[in-house]
């Protein structure tokens, strides 16, 4: 199982020496590893050779079964939709998925039904005679029947049955299911470590990118494997301006979201004399007043919310582009 987030060892460390719940909550922002260490976490406790508190062995027969995906006292609880990709991150098997026309597209919420078939794994017998232990990401998108499906198993577990919920929107759980969780904070890594590993990775202007992505590593790779460069990141302020559609043609409509978020983000700081966050304070205007600004990032929260499902893809960034041109134009001009 792919493991190298360097920066996971202390949180896994801590997570392991004080952990008092059956059940726990990581969480934290986003492409920090949230998923790798509640997997870490599980392989811990179903290893034969560590000792309670110590991470797993890497060799005995548990963590060889964990490792090729078919250990019978885990499992993997996520969206049809982050399945194939999460699992292959992981180092974990997983199947394509079924992609032929008039197949529904897959869900990026988790089903009532996936959790009942998970309450019947949970009522089974450990097969190896230790924990049996459920990791569910991200725990925010159970939706309302699935969360509640799963409250009393959670509260009240059989036997040896262990959870883990990882999330980068804890605030999107239900609260019932917060309160059964012990929480486990997970923070953004140490610069150093993270352009570390991204160079290692072989990611080019890693500073950039990183910076980019508001300091998450694992994002910023995502982002340089589909291609993005520090200079087109940096350029994008300015094509945004001047209504270039083919600034943010190439992206999903999610991420061209994201991206404008972020810029509109540094652009009410820049208008209140704050260095950019997201982008270099050089690539940045300065505008004149945030009003029209708050106006497009109100805007761009009601887009967010159906950047999944577009009518058509091309007229939609097309309409996002002029939205933003003219939010720019506007916060550009005096009172």
């Amino acid at each position: 199982m792919n493991a190298d987030l360097p920066w996971l060892q202390a949180p896994l460390a801590d997570a392991l020496a004080r952990a008092r719940s059956h059940a726990l909550l990581v969480q934290g922002p986003a492409g920090v590893g949230q998923l790798e260490l509640a997997v870490k976490l599980a392989q811990s406790w179903l290893c034969e050779s560590a000792a309670p508190s110590q991470p797993a062995c890497n060799q005995c027969p548990s963590c060889k079964l964990f490792a090729s995906g078919t250990h019978p006292d885990f499992q993997l609880l996520l969206p049809e939709a982050l399945d194939a990709p999460a699992r292959e991150s992981l180092g974990l098997p997983f199947e394509e998925p079924d992609t032929k026309a008039g197949k529904a597209k897959p869900s990026r919420e988790i089903k009532v039904e996936a959790v009942r078939n998970l309450l019947s794994f949970a009522q089974a017998t450990s097969a190896r005679g230790k924990a049996k232990v459920v990791v569910i990401f991200p725990a925010e998108a159970l939706n309302g029947v699935a969360a509640n499906a799963l409250l009393k198993t959670l509260e009240e577990p059989a036997g040896l049955l262990r959870f883990v919920l990882a999330s980068h929107d804890s605030a999107g759980l239900l609260p019932t299911i917060r309160s059964r969780c012990q929480p486990l904070p997970l923070s953004l890594p140490d610069t150093a470590d993270a352009l570390a590993w991204l160079q290692a990775k072989g990611v080019k202007e890693a500073a950039g990118l990183l910076a980019a992505t508001g300091g998450r590593p694992q994002q910023a790779l995502a982002w340089a494997e589909a291609g993005l460069s520090d200079a087109a990141w940096q350029a994008l302020p300015k094509r945004v301006a001047r209504g270039e559609v083919a600034a943010l043609s190439e992206l999903a409509p999610p991420r061209a979201i994201d991206a404008l978020q972020r810029l509109c983000h540094d652009l009410v700081r820049r208008s209140h004399g704050q260095p950019g966050q997201f982008f270099a304070t050089a690539s940045l205007p300065v505008p004149k007043r945030a009003r029209p600004l708050l106006a497009w990032d109100a805007e761009l929260r009601r887009a967010a919310r159906h950047a999944d499902h577009p009518l058509n893809a091309s007229l939609w960034i097309e309409a996002l582009v002029a939205q933003a041109q003219a939010a720019v134009a506007a916060s550009m001009r005096g009172a």
